[in-house]
């Protein structure tokens, strides 16, 4: 098969062309079987090969032919006529459609191509994406929960050996994820591989801390409640894979967290998902009544706001058009109220022309004020007589006594006591 595929592509031809090609020649080359002469006018046709039966039928009653050329009893024309009719009848004759027909050089042709291509479209059918185990993870490759999930619906396909799963598991791997399984051998199991892999790139949490992972999982800002469950779901997966969870309470507890981590109450209240805890509804049910739900508010919101702009457009006309008698009416307002500020105006003049009068009368008596609120204080000492420091004084002070440092300011509080009383005894006086 290999040979005659490169046949087909020197000679620049699909190989089913050429696989056509060689067995109509193989049908010709049937060996041709003689067919007697025959005395009908259509003797000259040349006639396709025939086939003779299996084994030669004859009849009975019709001498041979050779027996027909010995000498012996002459025979009338109208007998050997008939032996020879009966010679025809004892002959089988096929055509080429007949021997090889159309259909099953057809179901030929599809059996050796698709026995051909058997080699070629496993690993099409079976490709594996990228993964490379490196960080951050590139655009084009996936996660390793992602790849393994592929890798082992490979493994449950029975028409894949392990010698095939082994290079589609090692084609798909990057370094540094391929440098981890470099130094196994091509006859190591698929799962061997794996097990090498899972060291390195698989989750090491254990299924409780994930279950917890799973209870501390909340909806976020401006995140939809679909995208949240689904979110959810992705998360109890992990949980279940690891054992702490069991598959017959993954409704139940999916549903209990979603009643917990979703904000919407009014979305929880209108589905009424708090009074089906006891019978939960599966994943793809919940997250289709979620998106139904979310559907028809959104719908419910275009409606209302083209509704309510419309609304706000015609009232703004109507407030453009004004009747004459509107108008006249605000023209009479507005001179009253003019004559009203004006009145108001006169009163406030009024008002301080009078309080100007009145204030001669009062100036005297408010120097008088300011004289008095105006006399000096006597000066205060603000020292210690104990230690000589500011800002506290004997009863407080807990420093060691300084009796020349309390001299000096005894002297400086009495020159200041001079300096006040002069001024006092001179305006006395005068």
């Amino acid at each position: 098969m290999a040979e005659f595929k490169n046949v087909a592509r020197l000679s620049g031809k699909h190989y089913a062309e050429l696989l056509q090609e060689m067995m109509e020649e193989i049908s010709l080359s049937v060996p041709e079987i003689h067919r007697p002469p025959t005395h009908d006018g259509a003797s000259n046709i040349t006639d396709p090969p025939p086939l003779t039966s299996h084994p030669s039928v004859k009849q009975s009653d019709s001498p041979p032919v050779s027996d027909l050329s010995s000498p012996g009893p002459t025979i009338g024309p109208e007998a050997q006529q008939n032996a020879q009719r009966n010679e025809r009848r004892s002959t089988i004759h096929m055509t080429q459609s007949d021997l090889t027909p159309p259909e099953v050089q057809r179901y030929v042709v599809e059996h050796v191509v698709r026995s051909g291509d058997g080699a070629m479209q496993y690993h099409s059918s079976h490709r594996l994406r990228t993964f490379s185990g490196k960080v951050p993870r590139p655009a084009h490759e996936t996660d390793y929960e992602t790849w393994r999930s592929g890798v082992e619906l490979m493994l449950k396909d029975p028409s894949v050996s392990d010698l095939q799963r082994t290079r589609l598991i090692r084609d798909s791997l990057l370094p540094p994820a391929a440098d981890i399984v470099k130094h196994l051998s091509p006859d190591a199991t698929p799962e061997i591989y794996l097990q090498q892999l899972d060291s390195a790139y698989a989750a090491i949490q254990d299924g409780d801390e994930l279950y917890a992972k799973f209870l501390d999982t909340y909806q976020d800002a401006g995140e939809k409640p679909s995208t949240y469950l689904q979110r959810l779901q992705v998360a109890l997966q992990h949980a279940v894979k690891r054992g702490g969870i069991s598959v017959r309470d993954v409704d139940k507890c999916l549903l209990t967290q979603f009643c917990r981590g979703c904000w919407d109450n009014n979305l929880i209240v209108e589905l009424q998902l708090k009074q089906k805890k006891s019978n939960p509804p599966t994943f793809p049910e919940l997250l289709l009544l979620l998106r139904t739900e979310e559907d028809q508010d959104a719908a419910k919101a275009v409606r209302m706001k083209q509704h309510l702009g419309a609304t706000k457009q015609r009232v703004a006309s109507h407030v453009q058009l004004v009747h004459p008698e509107e108008e006249t009416n605000l023209c009479t307002v507005l001179t009253t109220l003019t004559k009203q500020m004006a009145a108001i105006q006169k009163q406030l003049a009024a008002l301080t022309a009078s309080q100007s009068r009145t204030s001669p009368d009062l100036a005297p008596k408010t120097l008088e004020r300011q004289k008095t609120d105006s006399k000096p204080i006597p000066p205060k000492p603000g020292f210690c007589f104990h230690c000589g420091e500011d800002g506290h004084i004997k009863p407080q002070c807990e420093n060691a006594p300084n009796s020349s440092l309390v001299s000096a300011k005894r002297k400086q509080f009495a020159s200041r006591q001079q300096k006040w009383h002069k001024p006092n005894a001179s305006g006395h006086l005068n």
